[in-house]
């Protein structure tokens, strides 16, 4: 009943991550026994020309966790790379994994083609998978959430489980199985993937005026020209943000686009308006644990620890299964 989850710090969290990831930890983190890192070492391997921000970013980025409900009494909270225990078991598995498991994997060849502006090709990142089955597998965890992108790289650390297993004769891990998000992909402001690199996201800590500015800004429905036009809220992407963020208001608002009771512009000045109060309590709570000296960096080294003995203890244990360690 242990679920391991992580975000990469790689910017600021927006939206998209308030919709897939935090609003579904904070509903685990009351039924399992959860661990969420700060995944540095995956941030690294598209990062590393200039690493001088992935730091940065986990603390702000934990820092939104604690501000939107993950409470470090109830879940372990650290950073990747300051548990070593991760590495050492990413090269154990390395030495089984096969190259074909990889280089077949869809979610590899597409990552290639989205950061076309980041140097990939290179023997890390194509061992992605294999450092994210050590993430998992080392505090034998039987659940993970993911998107439907993440499916095949869970399915690799089910075979690296299984294959370990074999070849020691040890049913030292678990397969663990998925949790999927039941919140659907928020795009952009523009209505592609909510990005950092396509300037497209509305950011958890965006000041109102921000927020605002960006709703204002908003692709909606393209065929309608005119206040008097018929909208189509199926695929108006500001339509989409009222289902996620506003369910109370979302089916007037769908009746009103269908009649032309509404026009876009006044539809978007409605949702800054409930983004902005959605916003601003997490976004003052933040501020405030910052200023707490010391505060951010307890919670990560009491998390550090806690992750340290499950991670040490299955280490132990695969080191006494394998002969060579013996």
């Amino acid at each position: 009943m242990r679920v391991l989850s992580g975000m990469r710090p790689t910017g600021r969290l927006h939206l998209g991550h308030l919709a897939g990831v935090l609003s579904q930890w904070k509903q685990l983190q009351d039924k399992y026994e959860c661990l969420f890192m700060s995944a540095d070492l995956h941030a690294l391997l598209s990062e590393y020309k200039d690493p001088s921000q992935i730091g940065v970013y986990s603390r702000d980025n934990i820092a939104d966790w604690l501000a939107w409900g993950i409470s470090p009494e109830s879940s372990t909270i650290f950073i990747q790379s300051q548990v070593k225990q991760h590495i050492e078991l990413f090269f154990i598995f390395s030495a089984f994994t096969p190259l074909g498991w990889l280089t077949r994997c869809p979610t590899f060849k597409d990552q290639v083609k989205q950061l076309k502006d980041k140097d990939i090709n290179n023997l890390g990142f194509l061992g992605y998978p294999v450092l994210q089955a050590a993430d998992i597998l080392i505090y034998k965890a039987g659940y993970v959430p993911v998107g439907e992108d993440q499916l095949p790289h869970l399915e690799i650390s089910r075979e690296i489980a299984r294959r370990f297993n074999f070849l020691y004769k040890k049913e030292i891990f678990p397969y663990p199985q998925p949790i999927l998000s039941p919140a659907p992909k928020l795009l952009g402001t523009d209505g592609r993937k909510m990005s950092k690199s396509y300037q497209n996201c509305i950011y958890l800590s965006d000041s109102p005026e921000e927020v605002e500015s960006k709703v204002k800004n908003m692709f909606t429905d393209p065929q309608r020209i005119k206040r008097t036009q018929a909208g189509r809220p199926q695929i108006c992407n500001v339509y989409s943000y009222y289902e996620l963020f506003a369910p109370d208001v979302r089916e007037e608002i769908k009746q009103d686009c269908l009649a032309a009771k509404i026009g876009c512009t006044d539809c978007k000045k409605k949702l800054a308006g409930i983004l902005k109060k959605l916003l601003e309590p997490a976004r003052d709570k933040k501020e405030n644990l910052l200023k707490k000296k010391g505060y951010i960096s307890d919670i990560i080294d009491s998390g550090r620890k806690k992750a340290e003995v499950l991670a040490e203890e299955t280490l132990s244990q695969v080191k006494e299964t394998m002969p060579f360690a013996r």
